[in-house]
């Protein structure tokens, strides 16, 4: 996919944003496994931290996760390495 680095950037900028946006949704499940008490159902309670995970690193129905992140990464990176090419008149 040819383009140019500033829009690779932008649109790595972007995914980047949208998954930390979701590390509190990790962070949340995290804090009810790390205080939960003896009679709690840790099995229950870490098998939400380990989809909530999932679901932020793979994305779901409507959103991308950090897979997207990693296709952003990648493309900024081709765009970078390549060389620039100029437009007749420039």
């Amino acid at each position: 996919m040819a383009q140019s680095v500033e829009d690779a950037k932008k649109r790595l900028d972007d995914e980047y944003g949208q998954v930390r946006r979701r590390f509190d949704e990790i962070h949340e499940k995290f804090d009810r496994v790390t205080t939960a008490h003896a009679g709690d159902d840790l099995e229950g309670l870490l098998k939400d931290l380990e989809d909530k995970v999932k679901e932020v690193r793979t994305g779901g129905k409507l959103r991308h996760g950090a897979n997207g992140y990693s296709r952003a990464l990648k493309d900024y990176e081709e765009a970078k390495a390549a060389p620039e090419v100029k437009k007749f008149g420039s």
